[in-house]
């Protein structure tokens, strides 16, 4: 460990959800680490789209790059100025000031709706800009560290989609729509999702830390998947004490409620909840596979109890310890 405590670690979109996460697990360690970003102010502030920012980052040993345009809504040129472009910045600012070790966290979503159990040898297949970008991001890492691969360390995480206390995310949505009984379930639920749990992703950064140089690429992933019959029942059973699913839709429906609100979000300008990109997004298996084992890493959590966990702080009044 003296090794990573000896290293100044320098955190890229530090503020959002995951960075947060980070930066108390480096904390707790011990480990030297600044957040740069957008929320930041005075030294702290950055712009990945502003070239001149990266001289703050100088004197540190590691980037690690958070930074991005996830939405599904946001305006095109944005995945493009920050995903892309922000990594070219990036890599063109660690060539000019020597730094030789990056982590960036990408995503499965550079798969698509991949077939069930893609691990990190699946072919990118993405189906909207921010897969499209993130996947275009990656291959700007991978160009600059084989321009001196001995020399370089280089990190590349995919994870699935991250949930836990305080995110706001799809699988906060789902939960808040179960807890205020809102929820239908739509299609016959038989449908597996990959999820993570933020503190084990977080955790999973820290430990590529100590990771020797070469290039790394690693899908992240919180076994066992779940089904969304067995994740709604699950939900219901610790919020309502009924492990049931509740009213369901059949398929065919859900698909002309999504394109609906498609037509009614155009004409309105009004982004909605539910559109028909989300629809098919509930309805399909993202279920993937990881070789992070390998690495011998072990998450700190179980998939089990980071969902209780989760669902114990935003919805229950009896936080668990």
């Amino acid at each position: 460990m003296n090794k990573i405590e000896n290293k100044k670690i320098a955190i890229i979109g530090g503020k959002g959800f995951l960075g947060t996460s980070l930066a108390e697990d480096l904390a707790k360690n011990k480990i030297k680490y600044k957040i740069f970003d957008k929320k930041s102010i005075n030294e702290s502030y950055f712009d990945i789209t502003n070239f001149n920012d990266f001289k703050k980052l100088q004197n540190y040993d590691v980037w690690i790059n958070l930074a991005a345009v996830h939405r599904d809504d946001e305006p095109k040129h944005l995945y493009d100025e920050v995903n892309v472009n922000g990594a070219k910045l990036l890599c063109k600012a660690a060539e000019e000031y020597g730094v030789q070790h990056l982590i960036f966290t990408s995503s499965v979503a550079i798969y698509g709706f991949a077939p069930e159990g893609t691990d990190e040898s699946g072919a990118p297949n993405y189906f909207n800009d921010y897969g499209r970008t993130k996947y275009l991001a990656e291959r700007v890492y991978i160009d600059w560290y084989k321009k001196d691969s001995n020399n370089k360390n280089l990190v590349i995480i995919r994870p699935t989609v991250i949930f836990g206390e305080g995110n706001r995310g799809n699988v906060y949505n789902l939960l808040n729509q179960i807890s205020s009984k809102k929820f239908l379930m739509i299609g016959d639920g038989k449908n597996n999702k990959s999820m993570a749990y933020v503190k084990n992703v977080s955790a999973f950064i820290e430990h590529c830390l100590s990771f020797e140089k070469n290039l790394h690429i690693y899908n992240y992933i919180d076994k066992p998947d779940m089904d969304m019959n067995t994740l709604v029942s699950n939900a219901r059973g610790l919020l309502f004490n009924k492990k049931n699913i509740g009213l369901r839709l059949p398929s065919f429906i859900g698909f002309l409620i999504g394109r609906f609100a498609d037509i009614l979000s155009s004409l309105s300008g009004i982004k909605l909840p539910i559109s028909s990109i989300r629809v098919e997004k509930f309805m399909k298996t993202t279920s993937f596979n990881s070789s992070i084992s390998e690495t011998g890493f072990i998450p700190p959590y179980t998939l089990e109890t980071a969902f209780e966990k989760t669902i114990r702080y935003e919805f229950k009044k009896n936080k668990l310890k």
